[in-house]
């Protein structure tokens, strides 16, 4: 019977079997797994070879990292529970490997004929290798058998690898060798050769009996295997009659076999293959007996159980019980029993017996028989296993033994023990309280249920103090026993001592913070260098009561390390730190100065080393004092291995005494005593005095001035100095003057020749003697102005105009200098202020020197005088004489007028002339007939007389009057002019047959025939012309005129613009006024020619550290003198001062007005200039202008950087500055970079302010630590680049950090094996490990030692107590000592598994900061392995993705500071715990708490800093991202100041000498600008300096604080954009393509600075992105013209003004219109609806209309004439129409977009035209059209025939030819039988029908009509049906119609009739007009009146607009169907109005 155990407890079981074998490479890693299931906990136990591998624990798996060889063999597992214990069955490990050969080089000997055995060398492998033989290095074939050259087959290689060589011969003899394969590892191996050798015993002849040298072996294999080889190999001379064969149990065997039957090989072998086999040699004809041999084969078959026991047993006390199981297999199984996976022995146990057959028998059960029965079947085969749970009933619990009260230290282990007895095995539950702590089925995190049934408490917590219960049950009842335990706070040091390094004197503090329980007592103890320190006795020292230790004015000697030491029943504790006492170093011993003997004016200087104070010297300071003058720094950075060092560049004569002090990083120390005072020997002055200038004072004196010599080489006191001089270039003696005053420094030299060249030299003396006299300066005594004037000087006059004046030079010695020349001047009499004067260049040849006066008044009395002028002014005038120029003709006289004029008489006036040059005599009057000089009359008239009256004159006829003044010299300019008598002139007519020819780049020549000159002569021509043509409409301005030549017929015109349209026009002007202008020239465009401008406002500004920012004001257009398309600007550049070529850039873009220049030289001036260029050539260079490159950052590191050790914590680093090319600005300091080489940390950086020091200190160093170093230098932009390459440098050692990463692989119960890392921290090299152990409890006093040696990273500890806790301590030695122990905690139990969960960890708010939080958590249940180390792991919310912070948290921790956060993030955390066996789970994790805010991180990025105004900017930026904010973003703060670029030159020299000086000796401090609007995202900076350059920087805050600052940004302040728009813009229309744009400038106060132009941006209203263009004027105009437009358009327009700075805004857009223009062709023209007569034609309105439309203008026409006889083909048959011939015009008002045209004939192509109008038509659009059906379309339907029912007509037709695609619809056409014009009656009858039925309303009454049918499908209308009969569209007529009915009427009506006849007589007239006057239009016919149907003559004209529509449609017309087709067939006669 089966039942269930108690509590529901499972035995063990197997989920599956292992594999039987499994094979591996050697150094794999192998994991064996046991897969076994029943109730928890479950324990695991590894058996290999039947030795135990591991306890019992909790790990199913067996891991071997690095599998060799030995670790092949057979394993096996056992799991046990509660229940009992199973062995699993077993697998074999199978270790592929392969060894070396095991034997050297053999020789062997074998008789000839014999056969040769060799065998294989041994070699250990497995598997067994495959074998391969050499002999003699050639490889013998790897088949059984060998053969020799004569084929015969001599040996074979067995299956053993053995070579058999059968009837040896003596060339088998030599060497063989054998190559070994592991297949399955891939190694292979050669052997050493073994020698073989063939002796010669009896003849090669004589026979051998047979002998079997490898006989058959007994062979054992299982069933199912593949085959089985069996082998046996003979010998026999003659080898040829050797045979085989093969017996089995003495029965032959024929087959498998092969080799020569050498081999039998049975295939898949079974038990029945079993027996005895054997060969048998037999050598054929021979009487030589055989041989035979024999052995075993035998086929196994594994076990099979037949019986089996059931999988539960129970069975009561004290009864029998017997367990079945019975195997089989071959051999028989043996079967052997198991409980609990121990073997049963009945001898041991004889209450169990084996009985026959296997079963198990078990007699007089008890209560210990309760467990797990094993059976195992086993024979060679293999082995099976069965089991079964026999459960013994009953007896009820006991605890035998139970829990004590106990007392435990917080975070330690403790085990409550509970051992009980009964049957079942009572199951074991532990309880606090209510709580279950831990059970078969519950097990909470730290709580273990141990196998003995004891409970585990790992670590214990203070929570956990309380009374704990064990209950035993079963199900017999249930026993139980409590007891309490205490739990202590454990006592920790939580505030350790830290390395502290104070400064002597200085007071030092040693915290010890400890955390304890309340009810313990602490005892604190310090230890300095392992000796208590008695604080009571050591007034300096004193001990708190909380353990911090205070030491008051430290010294040297309180250096040492210091522990504290923790003492008390909860625990003990100890931490160290050192204590280091720096102090100034001492001052230098035994200075000593003395004179070098080497080297002039040198001193040298020795010391001996002083103490550096316990902290490593930095550097000397060497102080001198020159002749007593106060102390001062000579050098300030000696090296501080030095003692000695070399003070040269000295000054002579003076005294000197030193001084130094050492440097340490506490200071400086004393100075050293004072060296004795050494004087320097006077020497005479080492330099000339300086800066020597000569000048010449008057022409007889020079004043000398100089310096004296820098006073570093004056070499003594000076005494004076002595200045020589002499003529330059002769050979004369020096002259000297001595100034015997040092003071003194200019000498005036006088009583010198006047203008004389001098060389001057000057020297300074001293008591030692003269110094050097300088270098030699020359200079000239001044020149003098000449002393006489020129002689014999001569003067007449040659014409007019001009006089001669002849002279003779003065005498050079009174000229008095370099003579210049001569003026000759001429003054009127009283105006000698108005001089005209000629300069005359001096003539040395000739002795008379002659010149001229030009350009005097005509008849004149003038003076004239000669003087000679040299540099310094004029020599004396030569006496004045008189003269006057010649008398000349007169010029023309004044204002010609004529009045009074009469056919026969005219009066002439006239004035005097403006120059008469001369005496007027009189004047000359004369006229003639124009053209006929034989009718000229003259008369002379006196001087007196101003106006004259001509008569005699021919009425009506022209004259030419000509008048002049008159000289003794003659006849003067003629004034004339043309009048004819009686007629007043008038204004002249417009010049004709203009030409333009020989056009160039700036003129043209212009060719004409004069017009109608008004009756007068022509005084003036004038030309206008339009400029840059490019409508009619341009404006005509005057370009040239050409007076006085009324007779010409051609003229230059100059003064025009190259490149440049033009057209022409003249007007001639006459004495009344000017003509209208002439016809207009053709457009011309002048030559191109080179710019003849440069760009103007060319400014330049710093843009970056290598680019500078160019701009200028482009050229106008009318300046471009070329293609526009090939203007451009040409940029030269090049460094100030600097002789190299000039780089040059090509800019394409004529609008271009500004340019960055980039890849200059940092920090650095630049000269640049601009010029255009075109397509011919260049204009001129622009004026220079310069800039300077901003600062940038360094380009390289400092140079010569060193660095070395000085303690374990600090390395010194020293270096000299950057090379001064590669600063690229000021340096500010320096930043040293160092990390540990090969490390993956960041780079950390130590800064050092300013540029002074080239050194520093780093300290806080990891110890013995290789670091990589570097040195870079910052600017104010930033950090330069670093040194290179990197130095190394490792810090000294000191004693090792803790050993890391212990862990306990192995626990039994009495033994342990621990393994370890090497510490992270070595601080040194490792020389040894120091373990101790001992129990973990508060009164073990004894703890075990032992050291091992550096390499040891494992230590095995034995003899340990089972069950039980102990602590290990390991320490690492370095030379420096031990060091720091790192702790862990073992239990002696083989029951570990990984360790619980801890619980949820807490983040309490105080300890939350803004980038770390302290997490907290209660630990899990250890797993009876305590915890080596926690992981903590986050997220940031609302993530979900996993991170790991820590992976290796201290395991005595039950709280972690978490750092590395993000400020004002949201996080979660979970901890695991890790032991010796694996990892927790990972905690439930924490509630989400948000991190403290924190000033931000990152500064704003500033995206532009433009100019706004001339005293502001617009500061554009970009805020941090969020994440960098850290907070909520308060504001923003600007930070500027200016630049003061100007000091940099003084700055320099400054830095040179004061190396402390500092980037804010440049700049003012910073402004502050707050901005507490955190969504600005820009600002205007404002109140700043014009034209200054100023530096801004940004920073952002929140709450907290402020976060970093941007980079610099720079920016020039004084220039800026305008901030206004034009005001006032207004737009006229001009044209239909041109708008004139005005407006008005902005404000000036917006305008900062000058407006340069207007962009003018334009683009059509509504439609901005697809139109928008831009004009831009490059003047500051108020307006333009916007031209080539599109018509009738409305446009926008918007105006922007421009400076230097850049564009201002935009005006708001402004609306205008241009005129209306034609429309644009018509956007399409499409036909419709065709047939054979008739078309409707559609288009779409003009994409352009330019205007209102008024309509179109639809023409067609036939393309071909069409013959009327082919195109009224069927008049025969009826009177209709030809169909149109010629030429249709119809016009159509409004806007209808398809019209209906019916006139055409078939088979006729028309062409159509249509165009739309505005004001005026556009261009057209044309297509053609061929009447008729296309191809595809329908045929014709059958005739129609036509039925009548009452008022209704039935129309009936056959169905025709479909065509190309099935009919969709049909059409019926009628038309009155006496017309010819088909029209549509009914449009769309179904597809399906072939009859329609229709009223005859819609028909007019007692008309007869045709009718046909046309069918439609997808290619269009078909052909018509044949019309069908005539039928009258007659009613049958009502009584009221009847004649009867008509007589009655008529009688009634007779009166009123005639009444209405007399009335229509009397209107008959009016009547009779109108029909007159009505227009019929063509085809168009009332119904009585069919006379006027005639067809459209050629041009005549439809107007739609009020007519009749006989054969047009429009589509807006939407009729009835029987108004439409009544009024288009004559019925109404009423005209209809276009829409």
């Amino acid at each position: 019977m089966i039942i269930a155990t108690p509590r529901d407890d499972v035995p063990p079981y197997f989920k599956t079997e292992p594999v039987r074998s499994q094979l591996h490479l050697e150094r794999n890693r192998l994991v064996l797994t046991c897969m076994a299931e029943g109730s928890w906990p479950l324990e695991f136990k590894w058996i290999h070879n039947g030795t135990e591998l591991t306890r019992f624990s909790l790990e199913y798996r067996y891991l071997i990292p690095s599998l060799d060889r030995s670790h092949a063999g057979f394993y096996r597992c056992i799991v046990r529970n509660r229940v009992g214990a199973l062995l699993q069955r077993r697998t074999e490990v199978q270790v592929a490997f392969m060894g070396s050969f095991e034997e050297g080089e053999r020789a062997q000997s074998v008789s000839q004929g014999e056969g040769a055995v060799v065998p294989a060398p041994r070699i250990r492998s497995f598997p067994q290798p495959q074998v391969t033989w050499f002999r003699d290095g050639r490889k013998i074939p790897p088949s059984s058998r060998m053969r020799r050259l004569s084929g015969e087959v001599v040996g074979a290689i067995t299956l053993d690898n053995t070579l058999v060589i059968l009837s040896t011969v003596a060339p088998d003899a030599g060497r063989y060798y054998v190559q070994a394969v592991n297949d399955k590892n891939g190694e292979n191996k050669t052997s050493q050769p073994i020698t073989l050798s063939v002796d010669n015993v009896g003849g090669p002849a004589d026979p051998i009996a047979p002998t079997i040298i490898i006989p058959p072996r007994n062979t054992s294999v299982v069933s199912g295997t593949s085959e089985v080889t069996m082998e046996c190999v003979a010998n026999a001379r003659p080898l040829i009659k050797l045979s085989i064969t093969w017996r089995k149990n003495r029965v032959l065997v024929t087959s498998g076999l092969s080799d020569f039957n050498r081999r039998l090989t049975i295939i898949g072998p079974v038990v029945s293959d079993s027996g005895f086999y054997e060969c048998e040699a037999v050598l054929r004809s021979s009487s030589v007996p055989s041989v035979n041999a024999g052995a075993y084969l035998h086929v196994q078959e594994p076990p099979q159980f037949v019986k089996e026991p059931e999988k539960h047993i129970t069975a009561e006390m004290e009864k029998v019980v017997d367990i079945p199981c019975q195997a089989r297999g071959v051999p028989q199984p043996d079967i052997v029993w198991y409980k609990d996976a121990v073997p049963i022995s009945p001898v041991k146990t004889p209450r169990y017996r084996v009985l026959v057959g296997g079963s198990l028998q078990v007699n007089g059960l008890l209560p210990d028989d309760t467990g797990m029965f094993q059976c195992f079947a086993r024979n060679l085969a293999g082995e099976v296993q069965t089991n079964t749970y026999l459960a013994v009933t009953s007896i009820a619990p006991n605890i035998t033994a139970g829990p004590s009260d106990s007392t435990v230290i917080d975070g330690m282990s403790i085990i409550l023990h509970c051992e009980t007895s009964g049957a079942p095995r009572p199951a074991i539950t532990w309880q606090k309280g209510e709580r279950v702590l831990a059970s078969g089925s519950v097990q909470l995190p730290r709580f273990t249920l141990l196998e003995s049934g004891s409970l585990l408490i790992s670590p214990s917590h203070l929570p956990d103090a309380g009374t704990y219960t064990c209950m035993a049950s079963n199900s017999r009842g249930i026993d139980e026993a409590a007891a309490d335990l205490l739990v202590w706070a454990r006592t920790r040091i939580n505030t350790p001592p830290q390395d502290q390094s104070v400064i002597k004197g200085t007071k030092a503090i040693m915290t010890c913070g400890v955390t304890h329980d309340p009810s313990v007592t602490v005892r604190y103890v310090w230890e300095k260098e392992g000796s208590v320190i008695n604080a009571q006795s050591i007034p300096r020292i004193r001990l708190d009561p909380d353990g911090t230790l205070h030491i008051s004015q430290t010294w040297s000697g309180d250096i040492g390390t210091y522990t504290c030491r923790v003492t008390s029943v909860g625990g003990n504790d100890s931490r160290s730190a050192h204590l280091r006492v720096r102090q100034l170093p001492y001052a230098p011993e035994n200075p000593v100065s003395l004179l070098s003997s080497s080297e002039k004016r040198a001193i040298n200087l020795s010391w001996a080393k002083p103490f550096d104070g316990n902290s490593p010297l930095i550097h000397y300071v060497l102080e001198v004092s020159e002749n007593n003058a106060p102390w001062a720094i000579l050098l300030a950075n000696i090296e501080p291995e030095s003692t000695a060092v070399t003070v040269s560049g000295l000054i002579p004569a003076r005294s000197y005494q030193f001084r130094l002090c050492a440097v340490n990083d506490v200071g400086k120390g004393q100075f050293s005593k004072e060296t004795d005072r050494v004087s320097l020997p006077e020497e005479p002055p080492s330099a000339p005095p300086q800066n020597v200038i000569a000048s010449g004072r008057t022409n007889q004196s020079i004043m000398i001035q100089w310096q004296p010599p820098p006073e570093s080489h004056q070499n003594g006191v000076l005494r004076g100095y002595s200045v020589r001089y002499r003529l330059t270039g002769l050979p004369v003696d020096y002259q000297s003057k001595n100034i015997s005053k040092p003071d003194v420094t200019n000498l005036l030299l006088e009583d010198l020749i006047i203008w004389t060249n001098y060389e001057i030299e000057v020297a300074a003396y001293n008591w030692a003697g003269l110094g050097t006299f300088s270098h030699k300066v020359t200079e000239w005594t001044l020149q003098g102005v000449p002393t006489i004037a020129p002689s014999n000087v001569q003067a007449e006059a040659v014409n007019s105009t001009t006089i001669r004046i002849t002279w003779a030079a003065p005498n050079p010695q009174f000229i008095n200098g370099i003579n210049q020349g001569y003026k000759l001047l001429a003054w009127e009499p009283g105006q000698e202020d108005e001089v005209t004067m000629v300069t005359v260049r001096p003539n040395f040849q000739d002795s008379v020197h002659v010149g001229y006066v030009t350009g005097l008044k005509k008849f004149r009395e003038y003076y004239t005088s000669v003087l000679c002028f040299t540099t310094p002014g004029d020599g004396p005038r030569s006496p004045a004489k008189g003269l006057r120029t010649h008398e000349d003709t007169p010029g023309a006289v004044g204002h010609l007028s004529f009045t009074d004029i009469l056919d026969t008489s005219l009066k002439v006036s006239w004035r005097e002339p403006g120059e008469k040059n001369g005496v007027l005599t009189g004047y000359r009057i004369s006229w003639e007939e124009f053209n006929r000089t034989n009718t000229r009359v003259t008369h002379y008239l006196p001087n007196v007389t101003l106006e004259y009256r001509v008569t005699g004159l021919t009425a009506l006829t022209t004259y030419t009057i000509e008048v002049a003044g008159m000289t003794s010299k003659g006849q003067g300019q003629l004034s004339s002019s043309t009048i004819s008598s009686g007629v007043p002139p008038e204004l002249p007519g417009p010049p004709t047959n203009m030409a333009i020819s020989n056009i160039g780049p700036r003129s043209i020549t212009l060719q004409f025939k004069p017009g109608y000159d008004g009756k007068t002569s022509i005084s003036r021509w004038q030309v206008e012309a339009q400029v840059s043509v490019i409508g009619d409409n341009e404006d005509w301005v005057i370009v040239h005129q050409l007076p006085n030549e009324p007779d010409a017929r051609s003229m230059e015109v100059p003064g025009l613009n190259p490149y440049t349209f033009y057209r022409f026009r003249m007007r001639q002007v006459n004495i009344v006024g000017t003509s209208p202008p002439s016809q207009p020239s053709r457009k011309i465009q002048t030559l191109q020619a080179p710019p003849d401008m440069s760009p103007a406002n060319v400014t330049l500004r710093t843009a970056s550290e290598t680019s500078l920012w160019l701009r200028w004001v482009p050229l106008p257009e009318w300046e471009y003198n070329g293609n526009p398309d090939l203007l451009g600007y040409r940029v030269q550049y090049s460094r100030t001062g600097s002789q190299g070529r000039a780089l040059t850039h090509v800019i394409a873009d004529r609008l271009e007005r500004e340019f960055t220049i980039e890849d200059l030289e940092e920090w650095t001036e630049y000269e640049v200039r601009v010029q255009a260029l075109n397509g011919i050539g260049a204009g001129p260079w622009s004026q220079p202008v310069r800039g300077r490159t901003r600062e940038s950052v360094p380009s390289c590191g400092p140079t010569n950087m060193s660095a070395f050790a000085t303690t374990s914590s600090s390395i010194l680093v020293r270096w000299f500055e950057v090379p001064e090319q590669d600063r690229n600005g000021l340096i500010l300091g320096y930043k040293v970079l160092y990390k540990e080489k090969d490390s993956d940390s960041s780079l950390q950086l130590w800064t050092v302010e300013g540029n002074a020091s080239h050194s520093v200190q780093l300290t806080g160093l990891g110890k013995y630590v290789l670091y990589e170093i570097q040195v870079l230098a910052f600017t104010r932009i930033g950090d330069g680049m670093p040194s290179s390459p990197h130095i190394l440098e490792r810090t000294l050692d000191d004693v090792p950090g803790p050993p890391v990463g212990i862990l306990f692989p192995e626990v039994r119960t009495t033994s342990v094996r621990l393994i370890w890392q090497s510490p992270s921290q070595p601080n040194g090299i490792i020389l040894a490990y120091q373990i101790t152990y001992r129990l973990n409890s508060s009164n073990s006093n004894t703890a075990t030692v032992d050291v091992l040696n550096p390499s040891a990273r494992q230590y095995m500890v034995t003899g340990l107590k089972k069950d039980s806790m102990y602590v290990f301590r390991i320490t690492a030695q370095t030379r420096k000592g031990w060091g720091e122990a790192a702790e862990a905690l073992v239990v002696t139990t083989e029951k570990r598994a990984r360790p619980q969960p801890t619980d949820r960890p807490m983040v309490p708010q105080e300890d939350v900061q803004a980038r770390s939080v302290l997490l907290s958590w209660e630990p899990g249940s250890d797993g009876l392995s305590p915890v080596r180390y926690y992981t903590v792991q986050l997220r940031e919310l609302p993530d979900s993705n996993w991170t790991v912070h820590s992976a290796s948290v201290n395991h005595e921790a039950n709280s972690y500071i978490v750092g590395r956060l993000k400020p004002f993030t949201s996080y979660q955390f979970r901890v695991k715990a890790t032991n010796d066996i694996g990892d927790s789970e990972y905690s439930e994790e924490s509630e989400a708490i948000t991190t403290l805010q924190d000033a931000p991180d990152e500064a704003p990025t500033i995206l532009s800093v433009t100019p706004h105004t001339t005293t502001s900017v617009l500061i554009r930026w970009q805020p941090p991202s969020e994440e960098k904010i850290n907070g909520i973003l308060l504001g923003f703060r600007i930070r500027y100041r200016e630049l003061l670029y100007d000091r940099l030159r003084s700055f320099s020299v400054r830095t040179a000498n004061s190396p402390s000086a500092t980037w804010a000796e440049l700049t003012s401090p910073y402004s502050v600008r707050n901005l507490s609007e955190s969504s600005l995202t820009q600002y205007e900076l404002d109140n700043l300096s014009k034209h200054k350059r100023y530096e801004i920087r940004m920073s952002v805050y929140n709450v907290v604080g402020e976060g970093p600052t941007s980079t610099p940004q720079e920016v020039f302040v004084g220039e800026a954009v305008p901030t206004a728009p034009p005001q006032n813009v207004a737009i006229q229309t001009a044209t239909a393509t041109q708008l004139d744009v005005t407006w008005e400038s902005p404000p000036l106060d917006t305008q900062n600075g000058d407006i340069q132009g207007y962009k003018v941006y334009f683009w059509e209203f509504q439609r901005k992105n697809e139109t928008e263009r831009l004009r831009t004027l490059f003047l500051p105009e108020g307006g333009v013209k916007l031209k080539n437009l599109t018509g009738y358009t409305t446009y926008m327009i918007s105006v922007a003004p421009f400076n230097a700075a850049g564009d201002g805004p935009r005006s708001p857009p402004t609306r205008g219109r241009t005129q209306q223009a034609a429309p644009s062709a018509p956007s399409f023209l499409h036909f419709s609806e065709l047939t054979t007569t008739s078309v409707n034609v559609s288009w779409g309105e003009p994409t352009y209309p330019n205007g209102i439309l008024e309509g179109y203008r639809l023409v067609y026409e036939p393309c071909t004439p069409v013959d009327e006889s082919v195109a009224c083909a069927d008049c025969l048959h009826s009177p209709s129409p030809p169909g149109v011939s010629k030429i249709v015009t119809v016009d159509v008002k409004g806007a209808p977009f398809w019209m209906k045209i019916k006139d055409l004939a078939d088979g006729v192509t028309y062409n159509f035209r249509i165009r739309a109008k505005t004001f005026t038509y556009g261009p057209e659009v044309e297509a053609n059209i061929t009447m008729g059906p296309g191809e595809g379309a329908p045929g014709p339907p059958g005739e129609p025939f036509i039925s009548r029912y009452g008022s209704a007509l039935t129309i009936h037709w056959a169905n025709g030819d479909p065509g190309r695609s099935p009919i969709t619809r049909y059409v019926i056409e009628a038309r009155p039988s006496d017309e010819g014009l088909w029209d549509i009656l009914i449009k769309d009858i179904p597809k399906e029908v072939t009859s329609y039925t229709f009223n005859m309303d819609i028909l007019k009454q007692g008309v007869s009509y045709d009718f046909r049918v046309i069918g439609v499908n997808d290619y269009g209308y078909g052909s018509p049906s044949p019309p069908s009969a005539s039928i009258s569209a007659k009613k049958v007529a009502p009584f009221y119609e009847e004649w009867w009915f008509l007589v009655v009427v008529a009688l009634v009506g007779l009166i009123f009739i005639l009444l209405l006849v007399f009335i229509l007589i009397i209107r008959g007239q009016s009547k009779k007009y109108a029909k007159k006057s009505e227009s019929v239009s063509p085809y168009v016919c009332s119904s009585g009146n069919n006379s006027n149907c005639n067809a459209l003559t050629h041009g005549d004209m439809v107007s739609l607009d009020e007519g009749r529509f006989p054969a047009l449609e429009l589509n807006n017309r939407r009729l009835s169907v029987k108004n439409s087709f009544c009024r288009k067939n004559g019925v109404y006669t009423s005209a209809l109005n276009g829409s």
